[in-house]
């Protein structure tokens, strides 16, 4: 690691010491420097595994995204971000990841049903001043994910599966994952917009919420799967104030280049820094697919975040980018410019074991 790097991360510890006894709620960004992009990949489950694609890339990326279902421990995945040296983005989704069967309902969430996950989070991050980004619930407009408020036939769901509950959910996991606060100043931020206080399962809850160092990335599909009305990403809006990063997914087989100036384009989230959070190439070899994706990404300032999707296992992976020669050598040169970061200044790779 270089000293540069290291000096930085040093900036960057002050910063998160000074945020920690601010005794109010803070939101961190964590954009890179103009005009650089944070790359990175998704997590396949090994650092073996991260090891092989950046081999094939030639470059490391900076980012490894981790996909987690509701309430799963963390010990393994913060092993693999101190071994690749990467800083987290955690996808979280409320499916069993072997069942699919739903975890909780928005509406539990929003209403403290899985506050003891998310003071886990909190403490997590906050204890170790590990910077990262934070996903939930993405793709609420993707119709075969558990959260989504419409059905794969294109009808409102209802119940405890509406874009109201999405919302109501998505701002008390910023509010209590971010933390920052006593805890009066977390029950009101909650009561601020009509939710109940922090509850924990066993015991009273903390009497404050540290200041956990992560960036909430809000990020649904850039059109709608169904194309229907009421599931439209402006639909799933929590507002800004609980929006760190906008985010979305883009994949050679639906390049609806369409939605995705759209999605940029929109008046709710135009101050906000945006994120590629998935895009990959399956089905065929697609280079050009590759370079329309860079060129876009180039052009628009605020992109500033790029993680190439990887998918899991490795015989029957349909993401896998070994087989795609053409994709994968034109992914590479396009990465090669020093502007599509490496590493992440302050990663995890500077913490200690567990």
């Amino acid at each position: 690691m270089s000293w540069r790097i290291l000096r930085r991360a040093g900036v960057l510890a002050l910063t998160l010491v000074a945020l920690a006894g601010a005794g109010r709620a803070s939101a961190l960004t964590l954009v890179p420097p103009k005009p650089n992009v944070l790359f990175g990949i998704s997590d396949k489950g090994t650092a073996l595994d991260f090891n092989e694609t950046a081999g094939l890339l030639a470059k490391h990326p900076a980012l490894l995204e981790t996909f987690h279902p509701w309430g799963n421990s963390l010990n393994q995945a913060y092993e693999r971000w101190r071994e690749t040296a990467t800083r987290p983005i955690l996808a979280i989704s409320t499916a069993d990841d072997q069942t699919l069967a739903e975890l909780i309902t928005p509406a539990q969430i929003a209403l403290g049903y899985g506050d003891d996950y998310l003071l886990q989070l909190n403490d997590f991050f906050a204890k170790r001043g590990l910077p990262a980004y934070i996903r939930p619930l993405g793709e609420p407009n993707r119709c075969l994910n558990a959260w989504s408020a419409v059905d794969c036939a294109g009808k409102q769901k209802g119940g405890e599966h509406t874009t109201g509950w999405y919302k109501q959910a998505f701002r008390r996991i910023a509010a209590i994952v971010r933390g920052g606060q006593a805890l009066e100043g977390v029950n009101a931020t909650l009561a601020e917009v009509g939710l109940p206080p922090v509850s924990r399962t066993k015991g009273p809850p903390p009497t404050s919420l540290p200041a956990a160092p992560v960036s909430i990335i809000w990020s649904p599909l850039p059109g709608g799967s169904p194309r229907v009305k009421g599931n439209f990403p402006g639909n799933y809006w929590p507002g800004a104030r609980w929006v760190d990063w906008v985010g979305t997914d883009v994949y050679s087989q639906y390049p609806v280049w369409k939605d995705l100036k759209r999605f940029f384009a929109s008046r709710h989230w135009r101050r906000k820094p945006v994120a590629i959070t998935e895009w990959a190439v399956s089905g065929k070899d697609e280079p050009r697919f590759v370079k329309q994706l860079i060129a876009w990404t180039v052009k628009r300032p605020r992109v500033r975040m790029l993680v190439y999707y990887t998918g899991f296992g490795d015989g029957d992976n349909p993401y896998d980018l070994s087989l795609y020669p053409r994709t994968t050598n034109t992914l590479r040169q396009k990465i090669r410019r020093p502007t599509f970061l490496e590493y992440a200044d302050y990663n995890a790779a500077l913490l200690p074991a567990p």
